[in-house]
């Protein structure tokens, strides 16, 4: 039994997948869905599948509306082993939802239903941190796409420095949305809460943001200096790179056909901390993450491609891992 006790906050959706490329949500044209989604969602049901295979469990602050696809949501968080006592439902207010466009470029283009919705309804900090802290949380995710709204923001970084200051071990994946980008807060309580994060893992695009002009080496000495446990580039189909006290892991990516990478480093991350956390060492808890990566992408929908730990022992065992 490892002991571990994954949570996470922030927002819970919905997601529609338009069918037409290059679409830009400019004209009618068919969606698919509706998926369970939002990136803190999608974090914590596959760290649920981990943890729990590994005698570890998960809990998730959050909330849904009382409607059809709020029940889409909790039914998939409860199959796959998310405690959902810390999810609010929030009656005569729909749940959060999320549009998506895929561009032949590889972008994508979001349309977001958050502010206005169930997801921006979180239950107060002091009942947030009480109900983690009887869970037994040991780490707490924060992913940046919670920050856009001042209110989720400034809900954000309380509990990060309240659960903090209780020994609990912080994860930031920046994630950041331009779509979601309002004003400098954004970029301001990402880096409030990396200042307290043990783990943080940010992609290309987060870094180029957050540390401009600087290469990984030089801003991931900085982070491990600041108290950082492990910090992890995310490079999409170049791979990833980690680093922690004792070296440096440089991963190729894994090829695969890619159907939809919405989620991908959601997935990432919680395989990533979950294992880490669990003690595993760098190397093995980045190859895990890195291979749970390449199943995500696989499939369409944000959460259809979360894996167990058998699938991916299935993608390393070719490669003698």
């Amino acid at each position: 039994m490892s002991g571990i006790c994954i949570g996470s906050v922030g927002e819970l959706l919905v997601e529609f997948v338009c069918t037409e490329k290059d679409h830009r949500h400019l004209r009618a044209a068919p969606y698919v869905g509706p998926f369970p989604s939002g990136a803190p969602g999608i974090f914590i049901d596959q760290a649920a599948r981990i943890a729990g295979a590994i005698g570890g469990r998960a809990v998730f602050a959050g909330a849904v509306g009382d409607d059809a696809f709020g029940e889409v949501i909790l039914q998939r968080l409860r199959d796959d082993g998310v405690e959902p006592g810390l999810i609010g439902v929030i009656p005569g207010v729909p749940t959060g939802t999320a549009h998506v466009s895929y561009n032949s470029d590889g972008s994508r283009d979001f349309v977001f239903n958050m502010a206005h919705s169930a997801a921006a309804h979180l239950p107060p900090g002091d009942r947030i941190e009480a109900g983690f802290l009887a869970a037994g949380i040991t780490v707490l995710h924060i992913s940046g796409s919670m920050l856009g709204g001042a209110a989720m923001r400034a809900a954000a970084v309380d509990i990060c420095q309240r659960l903090h200051a209780r020994g609990v071990a912080i994860s930031i994946d920046p994630n950041i949305r331009t779509e979601l980008m309002t004003d400098r807060g954004y970029l301001d309580a990402v880096n409030r809460i990396m200042e307290v994060a043990a783990f943080v893992l940010p992609s290309d695009a987060d870094a180029e943001l957050l540390f401009p002009g600087q290469d990984f080496n030089d801003w991931s000495a900085w982070l491990l200096s600041n108290g950082a446990r492990a910090v992890v580039l995310k490079r999409g189909d170049q791979g990833c790179i980690g680093r922690d006290a004792e070296g440096t892991v440089d991963l190729a990516a894994h090829p695969v056909a890619v159907v939809d990478p919405t989620g991908a480093g959601d997935c990432f991350c919680a395989t990533f901390v979950t294992l880490a956390a669990a003690g595993r060492p760098l190397a093995e808890a980045l190859a895990q993450a890195n291979a749970a990566g390449a199943l995500a992408v696989g499939r369409l929908g944000p959460m259809e491609g979360n894996s167990t730990l058998a699938e991916i022992a299935a993608v390393l065992k070719p490669e003698g891992v």
